[in-house]
């Protein structure tokens, strides 16, 4: 596999990882630091155990082997996301992809905090065009999913819960749990509390 800038990384399709148990607690657990009170984030609010979250965790901060995800879109463009894993320089890349002819660019990096770039409007629109017959991550609750980190916070619509909600238990994560995870996630992007009344209240068994 070879993406531009990257002649120095062991880069390795990871694609297959994501249906793995742990993958997203691993990948998505950051985003919630600081967007529930002081709860400290954990495998459980993802559906998983913390047993499989250290195993895979391994495999994808293995510094040998890069994981790469690919989000291609129908248009041509998309992204590729890449675990870099130097020593002592760890971090999640963003990369924009363009038509071929065209050179692929870096556009965000995620270390620690998530760095906006779409709109909710534009990670709706790449999560629901994956290109046909196209490498990567097809799956549209997936790739809503990856591309997550990328989201500007400043004007989500409230029907973003329902949706990440949705994309959440697509992927495994029960409905129970979804629900909550959903309103942690997009309280750790957007800055503030976030609850869609539709989900009603824990006391009334909503």
């Amino acid at each position: 596999m070879l993406i531009e800038g990257y002649d120095h990384g062991p880069l390795d399709a990871g694609e297959p990882l994501s249906a793995r148990p742990g993958f997203w607690s691993n990948y998505l657990s950051e985003i919630c630091v600081g967007g529930a009170g002081t709860e400290r984030p954990v495998p459980e609010w993802f559906g998983e155990d913390g047993a499989d979250v250290d195993a895979l965790s391994e495999v994808l901060f293995d510094p040998e082997r890069w994981p790469v995800f690919r989000v291609p879109g129908a248009d041509g463009s998309g992204f590729v996301v890449v675990f870099r894993n130097l020593p002592g320089e760890y971090g999640i890349d963003f990369v924009l992809t363009r038509p071929v002819g065209d050179c692929v660019r870096q556009t965000a990096t995620w270390e620690g905090e998530p760095r906006t770039e779409l709109t909710w409007a534009e990670l709706v629109r790449i999560a629901d065009s994956p290109a046909r017959d196209a490498e990567g991550v097809a799956d549209p609750a997936a790739r809503l999913l990856l591309l997550l980190p990328l989201l500007n916070g400043l004007d989500v619509p409230e029907e973003a819960s329902e949706r990440l909600s949705a994309a959440l238990t697509a992927v495994g994560v029960t409905q129970d749990l979804a629900l909550n995870t959903a309103e942690r996630l997009l309280t750790g992007l957007t800055g503030k509390a976030w609850h869609d009344p539709a989900w009603g209240s824990p006391l009334s068994g909503g």
